[in-house]
């Protein structure tokens, strides 16, 4: 009976009892709460709770070093967990089919984001009253915005990502036929291409002729690329851990769900950056004022 429990005959794994849910969820709410603290001490208010002035930006980190440690802590349990052998043909698929529905939620989180732009830039007029800005002439941008040359960094910004696209499966395919050179070569060179783009949407913040809250439209162009930029950010570093573990030999051509799931992510991060650059800014600044420079 032992060696029965001890050998399971099926495909399916209990995982052993675990913290990181219920710490990773207080580290989110000691992060939400730290970060309403932080935009209050920012405008120079208090915030009480339980009859303390917690308005201070410490506790944002405080929260934000618990749910890094947390998703380290979890997904090493995770790594360990395949190394063991836990990771059958039933827990892979199950493993795939969470992240497709992950990422499925990310495009209902970016949809959120082109509602706010088509409705603005579609119904400028309401967008404006909505925002208590001035009467925008009805066009979109409004009256007196200079935008972003689209045919010049976001344009440079397409062409990084797409090759970025393109070097991720070469190592994805190079893993599948166990060319470990190749695997390190194309996330080494994702990687690259990821701090590429985050330096040159950087710069191009840096320089934008408008500022976030100039207008409805800075607002929306801002959210919706900004936001982004922050999973251009995430992917970058789920790369690069994919990078690290690629060195360490720990993905085979029959074992590599982490690659994989990095790779789907990408591919999305790209996909979504596709639609931005042909909605907000291609079609968003045709017939506007291209800024000088930009």
């Amino acid at each position: 009976m032992a060696d029965v429990h001890a050998k399971p005959q099926h495909d399916y794994h209990i995982i052993d009892p675990s913290p990181w849910p219920f710490l990773g969820s207080v580290g989110a709410l000691i992060t939400a709460l730290g970060g309403i603290a932080w935009m209050q001490y920012m405008k120079g208010n208090e915030f009480h709770l339980f009859g303390l002035n917690i308005a201070t930006p410490w506790i944002f980190f405080v929260g934000l070093l618990i749910v890094l440690y947390t998703m380290f802590s979890w997904w090493s349990d995770t790594i360990k967990e395949a190394h063991e052998g836990h990771h059958t043909r039933v827990v892979s698929l199950h493993l795939r089919y969470g992240m497709i529905m992950f990422i499925a939620s990310e495009v209902m989180f970016f949809v959120a984001w082109f509602w706010a732009f088509f409705d603005a830039s579609l119904f400028p007029n309401e967008a404006a009253q909505v925002a208590r800005e001035q009467f925008t002439g009805g066009v979109w941008p409004p009256k007196g915005t200079e935008v972003l040359d689209p045919f010049h960094l976001p344009l440079y910004n397409t062409i990084i990502l797409l090759l970025s696209g393109t070097t991720v499966t070469w190592a994805h395919h190079a893993l599948l036929h166990d060319d470990r050179k190749g695997l390190i070569w194309g996330l080494t060179l994702t990687v690259a291409l990821g701090v590429l783009f985050s330096c040159v949407q950087a710069y191009e913040y840096i320089h934008a002729p408008f500022g976030f809250k100039d207008s409805i439209y800075g607002a929306t162009f801002f959210m919706a690329t900004g936001f982004h930029g922050f999973h251009v950010l995430i992917g970058t570093i789920f790369l690069l851990v994919c990078l690290f573990r690629a060195m360490a030999g720990d993905f085979t051509p029959k074992q590599h769900f982490g690659l994989e799931a990095a790779a789907w992510y990408w591919h999305f991060v790209d996909v979504v950056w596709l639609f931005l650059f042909a909605c907000v800014y291609v079609w968003a600044s045709a017939g506007a004022t291209i800024a000088h420079g930009h």
